[in-house]
């Protein structure tokens, strides 16, 4: 099993490339199964969740073929999908327990081909995620639906599912993302309320317009779909990913350093931006680029995670290694998953001063961290380790970084071109 040695103590500083976006490009890539024309995807990262998806995709009969070459000036693979023909409408367990986000082919399988069988799914263990909206979603627009034997037996018994209001009871982005796919194809008009406001989110909306979708509202909390009978094909480019780019920006914090990152942006953010700048971080737009320079001492900021626009839960463990060096003391609430502080006990090992309160986290910010041996427990925790190792004394071996080829690419190559010493060893 892999694992990340990372030597601390080094400021980091230079330019770096954006990746496209994970939780972009997932639902991105279900949204092929819309459509019985080819779908081609820019910029699309190359990441273990990415190849699940492929492998899920290419069992369902869908046509895929990935190269390394960008377009428009991105970087990135191209990834061309073509569902015209699919053998099958069942997404195992062996292929879906990896990867949550397997479920989002539900709702295009419904709506296109008119049935799905899909393994319950999994992914990080950061506490429960149900499924419960998605499924809610699906029903409101027509499709009967059984729960057996831990997999989604659903089907349409129409020709096309039915146009709804459907009011979510919370924010959820996986409903947000089936819904929306499964009533671009729906019998008149569909309203979502209370959706989902992420900019993967718009990105999803942006694509199936490009396909022929008739979506308004697009980036609002109601989203209004006017089902069509058919999509067609398109080319769509990924947005960079956001959770990339603020953990960029929190390495170049907190090791006093400074960093051009290309394809980023303060929209992208969103409140995370605000609190960066609160922490003593720069953060100054340039051309397809955001230039960010940390400036000394790094103060304590509290917060609190709710979904977009405000502040990303996939953002915490980040922020809470950059206030471990924080001047005072901070408090981090988290709102969106009861289990996503398993990264405290090992940052603790470094020498972090922080307790725990059932979903709050208390910081006191310390002088220094220092080396030790350390395990990642999931995606987020594996960056937020990797922070607090590159301002630590001496070298940290991080343990089980499997987590971190879900969502990151490339990390070692990136980080070291601002400087840092990582490498990674079996």
């Amino acid at each position: 099993m892999d694992r990340l040695l990372i030597t601390g103590g080094r400021r980091l500083s230079g330019e770096v490339e954006l990746s496209g976006a994970k939780n972009a490009a997932l639902p991105l890539m279900a949204a092929c199964l819309l459509s019985k024309e080819p779908l081609t995807l820019t910029h699309v990262p190359h990441l273990a969740d990415v190849a699940s998806l492929v492998g899920l995709l290419a069992h369902l009969g869908v046509s895929v073929h990935m190269d390394g070459q960008g377009v428009r000036g991105h970087t990135g693979h191209r990834l061309m999908l073509n569902a015209a023909t699919i053998s099958s409408h069942e997404a195992p367990y062996e292929l879906v327990r990896k990867m949550r986000a397997s479920v989002l082919v539900l709702g295009p399988l419904v709506a296109h081909h008119g049935e799905a069988i899909v393994s319950l799914p999994g992914g990080c263990a950061i506490g429960t995620r149900p499924i419960d909206l998605h499924l809610m979603a699906l029903e409101a627009m027509g499709a009967e639906i059984e729960l057996k034997e831990g997999y989604i037996h659903a089907r349409r018994p129409g020709k096309r599912l039915k146009g709804a209001d459907i009011h979510f009871d919370k924010v959820s982005v996986g409903a947000t993302e089936n819904a929306l796919m499964a009533a671009s194809l729906a019998d008149g008009t569909t309203r979502l309320r209370n959706a989902a406001r992420e900019p993967e989110i718009t990105d999803l909306a942006n694509c199936l317009n490009a396909m022929g979708a008739r979506i308004s509202g697009i980036g609002s909390d109601c989203l209004v779909i006017e089902g069509v009978e058919n999509l067609h094909k398109a080319e769509h480019v990924v947005l960079p990913d956001r959770i990339e780019l603020g953990s960029f920006i929190v390495a170049a914090g907190i090791t006093g350093g400074e960093a051009l990152i290309h394809g980023g942006s303060l929209e992208l953010l969103g409140s995370v931006a605000d609190k960066l700048r609160a922490a003593n971080m720069t953060l100054q737009e340039e051309e397809n680029a955001l230039h960010v320079k940390a400036d000394s001492p790094i103060r304590s900021v509290d917060v609190d995670t709710h979904p977009y626009p405000e502040f990303a839960t996939d953002m915490q463990a980040q922020f809470m290694t950059l206030m471990c060096l924080a001047d005072g003391v901070s408090t981090i609430r988290e709102t969106i998953f009861e289990n996503r502080f398993m990264h405290v006990p090992e940052l603790t090992r470094m020498g972090a001063n922080i307790k725990l309160n059932g979903n709050i986290a208390l910081i006191q910010g310390v002088e220094k961290l220092s080396a030790a041996n350390v395990m990642a427990t999931d995606l987020r925790a594996s960056m937020s380790l990797i922070l607090a190792a590159l301002a630590a004394e001496g070298e940290t071996p991080i343990h089980r970084v499997y987590h971190l080829d879900r969502g990151y690419e490339r990390i070692e190559e990136k980080l070291g071109k601002l400087g840092a010493d990582i490498r990674r060893a079996n």
